[in-house]
């Protein structure tokens, strides 16, 4: 598994969970299959950018509080 998605996808879960928006809710604004949605956040798919600004925008945060530092992985 990929090391950087796989930190994405924990930040985009983390962000979901702390506005409490269920992961079918999030799927379903963001026009984003909700099974693909699920695979995002076990960070085992890679994002577009496109669907990562969707993501940010229903989150409502800037789409880099979703990007991991790289100091960090």
């Amino acid at each position: 598994m990929d090391t950087l998605a796989k930190a994405m996808g924990e930040l985009i879960r983390a962000q979901r969970k702390a506005r409490g928006v269920s992961q079918d809710a999030l799927a379903l604004a963001c026009n984003i299959d909700r099974s693909y949605m699920g695979r995002i956040e076990r960070g085992e798919v890679n994002i577009t950018v496109e669907k990562l600004y969707r993501i940010a925008s229903e989150l409502a945060c800037d789409p880099s509080c979703l990007l991991p530092l790289l100091s960090k992985l």
